[in-house]
């Protein structure tokens, strides 16, 4: 199955724009109003209902492009963790990137220590179908036991 590329002809605003409001709309939760402030602020004057016309003629196909993307075999996972205070506690958040900066996965926790780090590898695993082909870390020594 081959994906069929959007077409911008007969549109009077240039495709980079089309496709940023559309993205914006689609990506964040925001309003058809707030994506055309947004569009305002970069210098462009386009209504919302320009951004609602856009968003349901090319909303589809970046809806599909947007979806979690499938595993390959290329994959190379970024994993770190940062100290966050939640309610004056401190925790972990635990995240795992690809190479394409899209985020794999967060998870917060209490602990650093193997458990913790195995339950972010099992979890991971689990949802991406399948080990990656690098696993690049900040050299934590949990993540060594984890991986093991």
């Amino acid at each position: 199955m081959t994906l069929l590329s959007v077409s911008y002809k007969r549109h009077r605003f240039l495709p980079a724009i089309v496709a940023h409001a559309v993205w914006l709309y689609f990506r964040f939760p925001l309003s058809l109003r707030l994506v055309e402030e947004m569009v305002l602020e970069r210098g462009i004057v386009v209504s919302y209902e320009t951004v609602r016309r856009w968003a349901m003629q090319f909303g589809r196909d970046y809806a599909r492009r947007l979806r979690r993307k499938r595993p390959s075999p290329r994959d190379i996972w970024h994993l770190d963790e940062v100290v966050v205070s939640i309610s004056g506690k401190k925790h972990r958040l635990w995240r795992a990137v690809d190479q394409d900066d899209f985020i794999l996965d967060e998870i917060v926790q209490t602990r650093r220590d193997t458990n913790a780090a195995k339950r972010v590898l099992r979890r991971l695993l689990k949802k991406q179908g399948g080990p990656p082909r690098r696993m690049i870390t900040d050299k934590l020594g949990s993540y060594a036991a984890a991986r093991r």
